[in-house]
């Protein structure tokens, strides 16, 4: 999976040359046999002690105790790191336990265009960031051109790169109708990190049409998927609905679609230019939901 002003790397963050050989197949096969011998609840908890970890490190380098910093990579390769972590995530998200978010995007997609021919002659472009499978909803719908990244690939058909140290498109040619960020923000390991990871979204964007009567692909695109986890909205003492709406809006996003589960929070995002507003976005870390048992998730901008 996959943290821009700061620049900053998520811990664990490889950095690694794509490998045109036939190892990445092998690693894909040996995962997807690993993976699926592992139960939902042992995947739930070595995800969650994965993401409780990686904050921990977070926390040491930033105060710059080396001494615990150490302690905690370790602990994080003795749990499998990464690519244990991968593993439980490519399983929660398995087609046989219905994990696939892409089902619902492509579900919203065909509520608002019925007929597929516009949005075909546009030639949609997606980048998905965090990618754990080129088998999903929509990599099946032959709509986009699917662009796939991911920290730690485990399929020759997922580039293993940092998103945050992707290079900036070149031109508006180069850029996406769709960046997708599912399950991916929640991982990034610190607040400030998660800001300059959803500001660096609207640099892969194409630049927005006015919207068009009647054409589905100016009332959708350019946009941004992103899916969270439920709590991380609704059980957080820094961020519920109105201030996530008030990052994004910064942004230039604007909400065009949205659904919570019992476990997710999943939104579309549609993006307009509002360059200068996002450099002078100042969202700090403010309490808004007091309570004893809520969660510290946070996204901060300065």
């Amino acid at each position: 999976m996959a943290v821009s002003k700061s620049k900053k790397k998520p811990p664990g963050s490889v950095l690694l040359s794509r490998r045109r050989s036939a190892a990445p197949a092998v690693r894909h096969a040996t995962a997807a046999a690993q993976s699926s011998s592992l139960s939902s609840k042992a995947g739930r908890a070595l995800i969650r002690s994965h993401h409780t970890l990686q904050k921990k490190l977070s926390q040491a380098l930033s105060r710059n105790d080396e001494a615990a910093a150490c302690t905690l990579r370790a602990e994080i390769e003795a749990s499998g790191g990464l690519e244990k972590y991968q593993q439980a995530s490519i399983n929660g998200q398995s087609a046989q336990r219905g994990g696939d978010s892409s089902k619902l995007l492509m579900q919203w997609i065909n509520e608002d265009c019925a007929d597929r021919t516009v949005l075909k002659e546009r030639g949609l472009r997606m980048l998905e960031v965090g990618s754990l499978s080129p088998d999903n909803a929509v990599s099946k719908s032959s709509l986009f051109t699917v662009t796939r990244i991911d920290l730690h690939s485990q399929h020759p058909a997922i580039e293993t790169q940092d998103f945050m140290q992707r290079p900036l498109p070149a031109s508006d040619d180069d850029k996406f109708d769709l960046v997708s960020l599912s399950l991916v923000l929640n991982y990034v390991p610190d607040p400030a990190g998660r800001g300059d990871m959803l500001r660096r979204t609207t640099q892969f964007l194409r630049r927005s049409t006015e919207q068009e009567p009647g054409n589905p692909a100016s009332s959708l695109f350019p946009s941004l998927f992103l899916v969270l986890p439920a709590p991380c909205v609704t059980n957080s003492r820094y961020l519920d609905e109105a201030r996530l709406r008030g990052i994004m809006g910064t942004l230039g996003y604007t909400p065009v679609k949205r659904k919570l589960s019992a476990k997710l929070i999943y939104g579309l995002w549609r993006h307009e230019d509002t360059a200068e507003a996002a450099k002078q976005a100042n969202w700090k870390k403010e309490e808004v939901r007091p309570g004893g048992s809520r969660n510290n998730f946070a996204v901060t901008m300065n």
